[in-house]
């Protein structure tokens, strides 16, 4: 079964912008270019006739397109051994509304999101035995980097399909972002 999610896609011209950043961390396992996205909700694994209504209650969301730019790096978790290196964002308040109306809209669907507190990043590498010193660096280097702005018009759905070669990100459905659609604040 497959696990899905709810994500932004990042531009071709933004992925190779990140592309650049994926060097210095011996142990690193960088993201391959093509699976860079910013995850709005993750769904998990989910029987059919749930995944039918998630990508049906999706429809529901109401938001109003932005411009979004990534900013910044970080690591998870911010302290102790460091797992996960990111991409941030300069401004995370449209992104935040975006994914609180996404997980609005599928729990009144009775499809359960990830619980834990949404944090907007884009993943860039899984570290297995990074020394504390090339992180270190990494995030020094890295602290000013930013990307150039670009549009947000839609979010997506994506199954995710583990394989040999790690995981494939399939599209599963599109759902547009319609000026003046919000509800008003």
């Amino acid at each position: 079964m497959p696990r899905l999610f709810v994500a932004l896609e990042i531009p071709d011209d933004v992925r190779g912008e990140l592309v650049a950043l994926r060097r210095g961390i011996a142990g690193a396992r960088w993201v391959p270019d093509e699976q860079f996205h910013l995850t709005l909700a993750f769904l998990g694994e989910l029987d059919g006739p749930t995944a039918a209504a998630a990508r049906d209650g999706l429809h529901g969301v109401r938001a109003d397109p932005f411009e979004l730019e990534l900013s910044g790096v970080g690591r998870f978790p911010p302290r102790g051994r460091p797992r996960v290196l990111w991409a941030g964002l300069r401004d995370a308040d449209d992104v935040t509304v975006l994914a609180d109306a996404v997980r609005r809209c599928l729990g009144r669907r009775g499809v359960p999101t990830d619980s834990r507190r949404f944090a907007p990043h884009v993943t860039l590498a899984r570290l297995r035995d990074a020394t504390d010193h090339a992180v270190t660096a990494f995030l020094t280097e890295w602290a000013s980097w930013r990307a150039e702005p670009f549009p947000v018009t839609e979010f997506l759905l994506y199954s995710s399909h583990l394989g040999r070669a790690g995981a494939e990100h399939r599209l599963e459905a599109a759902y547009p972002l319609i000026p003046g659609s919000a509800p008003p604040a």
